[in-house]
């Protein structure tokens, strides 16, 4: 999907900003994962944990989730 978006021309913000303000605006909601808001942020998965815990933001971690990541790391040999 693409939106378009008029902004004031006084607001500093670039593209990449606004796109980390919408991603942290979503995942704040529950509207999305941790792993689809760092691709709307445009960042690695641990570069938008990081900007959300500098912010204060904590990540939404539940037993279903961290099943899945130990099925992945035991699929990899890694457990």
């Amino acid at each position: 999907m693409q939106i378009t978006i008029d902004l004031p021309d006084n607001l500093s913000l670039t593209e990449s900003d606004l796109r980390q303000e919408v991603a942290i605006a979503l995942f704040q909601q529950d509207r999305v994962s941790l792993g689809s808001a760092s691709k709307i942020a445009g960042m690695h998965v641990m570069d938008f944990q990081k900007l959300i815990s500098d912010r204060g933001i904590c990540i939404h971690y539940d037993v279903e989730e961290f099943q899945q990541d130990v099925q992945h790391l035991q699929e990899r040999g890694w457990l």
